[in-house]
């Protein structure tokens, strides 16, 4: 069961203020199975509140994370786009740290071992901590990476410590936003990083979900969207300082944080001016949230009016992308299979399933080939031009794309 909550994650006030209401939806990662499919499915209320106390944008029902996470069916080393930024990331923080066999390198929700099997190849020790059992054990059985199945925070990180291991990097990939218990988290951090240590974390970029209307990155694992501030008064409060800040465009707008012992380096020009770009802006306000409702109607009025209307005229369309992400834009858009006819996805772990509420069964991309659709609604838009490039194919026999995040465009 879920748990409704009014009390803030990471500053304890219970002052919440609710700006979006997206229904009531199934676990966005929840693919079924034939025999599923004839069972009820549970469903969660989906409401986003903003904290005026330290701004946090946060969900106001939990799911335990033990419903989510257990078992997990997003594999990131599907995504030709992660594996890249990762590899780049890693190259460049082992020549800047001077990393060797004597580093110790941790990850928190480290996945199949996608960004750590870059350090394991260039001799440095690694750790991957990664609570879903089925993807630990893809990381240990077929990257030999050494990981936990876990999920972390303070009583871990006390674990390590008196096992004599402290990080020299610790990194934490999309995972912020998952916890629930945000102090424990971050606390834990601090115990487990070095004296010298440095912290690489992203996180999806708040700015970005409301100036480009990104609704479907809020589905319930996703308890949390970080806006600098938030951030920075979060790890403020466990003497950690987020010394500097780069945004990147993964995942549709992403904060790359690097944070290390408060005392030990100075807050870079770039991080100084982010935080006075966001107090103009006033993200710390709730009037920066106030008509983001009112945009993701308009967006669904606008995506089911043109769905409707290709249908109309007989054509066919299908879904790439069996995604968290189109998993709320389905189920809160209320469309299909009266419109949609299947879904492809390059995940092995996702295929021979069916979506969350919508119940479209999942198909590989060679599909869309065998099938011939005139339309394919891309869902998993954050990695459109790797997805577009990967299907030219299909594009030079007349295939089209509808990308319905920021903007409906059709390529």
């Amino acid at each position: 069961m879920s748990q409704p909550s009014c009390t803030c994650l990471s500053c304890g006030q219970n002052n919440l203020e609710v700006f979006l209401s997206l229904g009531n939806t199934p676990l966005a990662n929840s693919l079924l199975t034939t025999e599923q499919l004839q069972q009820k499915e549970a469903t969660f209320p989906l409401n986003v509140a903003f904290c005026p106390n330290c701004s946090l944008v946060q969900l106001t029902e939990i799911v335990p994370p033990e419903m989510m996470f257990t078992e997990y069916l997003y594999f990131s080393s599907f995504s030709d786009t992660m594996l890249k930024h990762s590899e780049e990331l890693v190259t460049r923080l082992i020549a800047e740290r001077g990393l060797a066999k004597e580093s110790l390198v941790v990850e928190i929700a480290s996945n199949d071992g996608y960004l750590l099997q870059y350090y394991q190849r260039s001799g440095v020790p690694v750790l991957g901590i990664e609570p879903a059992q089925n993807i630990a054990k893809v990381a240990r059985e077929e990257r030999q990476i050494n990981t936990l199945c876990e999920f972390f925070g303070v009583e871990l990180a006390k674990r390590l410590l008196k096992e004599n291991k402290q990080a020299d990097v610790i990194h934490a990939n999309n995972v912020l936003a998952h916890v629930p218990d945000q102090n424990g988290f971050v606390e834990g951090i601090r115990m487990l990083l070095k004296k010298d240590g440095l912290a690489v974390i992203e996180v999806p970029y708040v700015r970005d979900l409301v100036e480009r209307c990104e609704f479907d990155t809020i589905y319930h694992e996703h308890l949390c969207y970080f806006s600098f501030t938030a951030l920075d008064r979060l790890f403020s409060r466990h003497n950690l300082l987020i010394h500097h800040v780069e945004r990147i465009p993964l995942h549709g707008g992403t904060l790359q944080l690097q944070i290390s012992h408060a005392g030990t380096h100075p807050r870079s020009a770039r991080a100084k001016a982010l935080l006075e770009e966001e107090w103009l802006l006033g993200i710390d306000t709730n009037e920066f949230y106030h008509d983001f409702a009112q945009k993701v109607e308009r967006q669904k009025k606008n995506l089911c009016a043109l769905l409707t209307r290709l249908k109309n005229i007989e054509k066919r369309i299908a879904v790439y992308g069996a995604s968290a992400k189109g998993c709320t834009l389905l189920n809160f858009f209320g469309i299909g299979a009266e419109t949609l006819d299947f879904v492809v996805d390059r995940s092995t772990h996702k295929q021979g399933r069916y979506t969350p509420g919508a119940h479209l069964p999942i198909f590989p991309p060679t599909a869309l080939l065998e099938q011939k659709p005139d339309y394919v609604l891309l869902l998993t838009w954050n990695f459109a031009e790797e997805i577009l490039a990967q299907q030219t194919e299909y594009r030079a026999q007349g295939g089209k794309f509808i990308l319905p995040v920021p903007d409906i465009q059709i390529v």
